[in-house]
């Protein structure tokens, strides 16, 4: 019984090993570089510049209304001793009051949930919802088990090319929309 009992234990731990280790064999990994792949596809960089202009348009017209701010505030300290108590109040609540509107006014643009936030969910959203939908077209066509980003917080400290089907991806994309074609993409390593 206990030969028996020995000999079933080591099929079983051999047929185990046999199983993981041919298991692990079935997978295939790849990896992309999602920033090569966005930086090749034109309607993501235009979406980018657009997004870039706005913040540059709101950041300037933020910085001017703390400037004015900044200048009531000094001209309050300049002329503060000369002031009668309720003036000299009135004023702080207005220094007080514009510099809250700034502030709403920054967070209007930049908060969580801000302009420049829905802004670019509106344009790059849908561009990384097309090449995410490539990667798994991808993914499932060539029987990949994973795929990393290089680029990403995955930290990935070697990749063989021959597995980096960010080329492919950006292929698949174009079927969609448009991308610069395979033999004019360049990486910026």
């Amino acid at each position: 019984m206990k030969t028996l009992t020995k000999t079933t234990l080591v099929s079983v731990a051999m047929l185990m090993v046999f199983l993981t280790g041919s298991n692990v064999n079935a997978q295939r990994n790849a990896y992309v570089d999602t920033q090569y792949i966005m930086s090749n596809i034109p309607e993501y960089k235009d979406a980018q510049d657009e997004l870039d202009a706005m913040s540059k348009k709101w950041q300037k017209e933020i910085e001017s209304k703390y400037a004015e701010v900044e200048t009531m505030y000094k001209k309050y300290q300049a002329e503060s001793v000369l002031l009668p108590d309720d003036v000299k109040q009135k004023r702080e609540d207005e220094i007080v009051n514009n510099e809250k509107e700034v502030k709403d006014l920054q967070k209007k643009y930049f908060g969580s949930e801000g302009e420049l936030y829905k802004k670019r969910q509106e344009l790059i959203q849908p561009i990384q919802e097309k090449v995410y939908n490539a990667i798994e077209t991808i993914a499932t066509t060539k029987n990949y088990s994973f795929v990393f980003d290089k680029s990403g917080g995955v930290t990935l400290l070697y990749g063989d090319p021959k597995f980096d089907i960010s080329d492919d991806v950006l292929d698949e994309v174009g079927t969609v929309m448009q991308t610069v074609k395979r033999d004019q993409r360049k990486r910026e390593n």
